[in-house]
């Protein structure tokens, strides 16, 4: 089953290598590109004060952020909802670079750096997806007739859960309720691969040919044990293969 997370932070700045500070994370799980109802969500005292442009964007005041815990308090936390799972972001390099910086100021007690070539950056896919179009949150949500009348300004979970509904729609559109996001029935019995508006056949032979060395010989020995007259070992060639 495919874990990810989505993420989104808001920060004092836009520049994390001259000193601005990360204020706010939140993140929503995806399993097989389906929203959970599973979220993290901190705000974060940055130790410095907020910039008036950035304050413009999220509203999120030097006086409310005085009482909350520093990065330090939250970043177990953090990592223990995000565990191994995939991260999505949109514009992966900004919100990485925040994290990271932040991951640094911890010294000894720091967890591994976000690899960035790790991270589902969900700009990169739309803008090969619509390449000359505005890209940003609002316009894909424009695009795809996400409703973002709850969004009067930018705050990190409500991004990420908007995000999240971007993110799928990127990928092809909305996933089965029952999260079988492998594959998708269209209405003459094809299935269509997540991603992918364009059916495929697939049956018996085509789906064992996507095996592993490992499947493939797992398989092998349950045949072993349904004996020489299994029906399954008529969509099996003369080499061996499917």
């Amino acid at each position: 089953m495919l874990r990810e997370i989505v993420l989104d932070t808001e920060t004092t700045g836009t520049d994390a290598r001259g000193g601005d500070r990360l204020i706010e994370i939140g993140c929503v799980e995806l399993l097989n590109h389906i929203q959970t109802g599973k979220s993290f969500h901190r705000y974060v005292n940055p130790q410095r004060a907020v910039s008036e442009g950035a304050f413009a964007v999220h509203g999120l005041s030097d006086a409310f952020l005085a009482d909350k815990p520093v990065f330090a308090e939250v970043v177990d936390a953090f990592r223990d909802f995000c565990g191994d799972a995939r991260l999505v972001i949109h514009n992966a390099p900004f919100d990485v670079g925040f994290l990271n910086a932040e991951f640094a100021r911890l010294g000894a007690a720091a967890p591994p750096a976000i690899d960035l070539e790790a991270v589902v950056d969900t700009l990169l896919m739309a803008r090969r997806k619509h390449p000359g179009a505005a890209n940003n949150l609002d316009a894909l949500c424009a695009r795809y007739g996400i409703d973002t009348a709850r969004r009067t300004k930018h705050g990190a979970l409500l991004d990420a859960q908007i995000l999240a509904e971007v993110y799928v729609e990127l990928l092809g559109g909305k996933q089965t309720s029952l999260g079988l996001a492998a594959v998708e029935a269209d209405a003459a019995g094809a299935l269509a691969l997540p991603g992918s508006s364009d059916p495929v056949a697939i049956g018996p032979r085509s789906v064992r040919a996507r095996l592993t060395p490992g499947e493939r010989a797992r398989h092998e020995a349950f045949l072993g044990t349904l004996g020489a007259n299994a029906i399954w070992r008529e969509y099996i060639g003369e080499d061996g293969t499917a």
